[in-house]
């Protein structure tokens, strides 16, 4: 873990990725690019962008992260990466915190970033999501449970 007083800086490929990545976002009707990078257990990245579309349920960046991961085979996350399109914080939405911690343990890290790169706030996935639900409410294994 950093040092609190010392600003946490993020990887500058990591930035990069983020920034290249929104630039894919799908949003003709919300003009509010979103990216995000998923880092799993292996050390693997997985980046996703938001696609939107006429009936407005479109993919969130976190979901479209997610299901490149699973798509690859993996099930963990480490570290989660979330850039929008301007100077305030752009928090994952509901569903993605719960999407999140489907594959996170309590710890897992989740990074949001202003639109250059620059860390706005961090949290461990317990914060984002307090007294969450997941897999071993329903008696399945899961990185939350002890």
């Amino acid at each position: 873990m950093s040092d609190p007083r010392t600003p946490e800086t993020v990887d500058a490929d990591i930035v990069k990725a983020l920034i290249e990545v929104r630039g894919r976002a799908y949003v003709p009707y919300s003009s509010h690019p979103v990216g995000a990078l998923l880092i799993s257990d292996s050390g693997a990245r997985y980046v996703g962008a938001n696609v939107e579309v006429a009936h407005y349920k479109g993919l969130c960046a976190e979901a479209s992260a997610i299901a490149a991961m699973v798509t690859s085979g993996e099930t963990r996350l480490k570290e989660v990466y979330v850039i929008g399109p301007g100077e305030h914080l752009c928090t994952p939405c509901g569903d993605c915190r719960q999407r999140l911690r489907e594959f996170s343990s309590p710890d897992t890290l989740i990074r949001v970033v202003d639109a250059d790169g620059q860390l706005l706030k961090r949290y461990t996935m317990d914060e984002l999501l307090p007294d969450s639900f997941g897999p071993e409410n329903l008696g399945k294994d899961s990185a939350f449970a002890s």
